[in-house]
């Protein structure tokens, strides 16, 4: 692979990361029950939030892990120990990701009260299917990695 298609990738990868974060915190204050709250009411009221807050620290563990993969791949250490590594953090926290949507929709249908909870467990699914095509993809990655480490 090119350097600068690695680099151009890099940075898409850290734009990702960065409208990623801008839009956990921004979304908050224009939900419908939070449009009128103050600030202190959105983050401190809303357990939900918190615990979207602490599963996507999972997905930014994956953004380092896909941007120092990407560093490998431009040094030419495709086939090395460190890409292993990176490997199987991407899938450890797509499994993590996963636990956390599925604990989020069980309380999605728990807790919905008037709310229709289609939307979020629509989302959910969409996020669950995107990381079982990650751990896949990964998994082949891996293999692949593990038998050329192995000649």
């Amino acid at each position: 692979m090119k350097k600068s298609s690695t680099i151009f990738l890099q940075i898409f990868i850290v734009l990702i990361a960065v409208t990623a974060l801008a839009f956990l915190l921004w979304e908050p204050t224009i939900e419908g029950r939070n449009v009128h709250a103050t600030l202190s009411e959105i983050y401190f009221k809303d357990p939900f939030l918190a615990f979207a807050y602490i599963g996507s620290i999972s997905f930014f563990v994956v953004l380092y892990q896909v941007f120092k993969l990407l560093r490998y791949v431009r040094e030419n250490m495709y086939f090395s120990a460190k890409s292993a590594r990176a490997l199987r953090t991407i899938k450890c926290c797509a499994l993590i990701i996963i636990g956390f949507v599925v604990a989020g929709e069980i309380s999605i249908l728990l807790n919905h009260g008037n709310d229709d909870p289609a939307g979020g467990i629509f989302m959910g699914i969409l996020i669950t299917l995107v990381a079982l095509v990650t751990i896949s993809l990964v998994t082949r990655f891996e293999r692949r990695l593990q038998l050329k480490m192995e000649k």
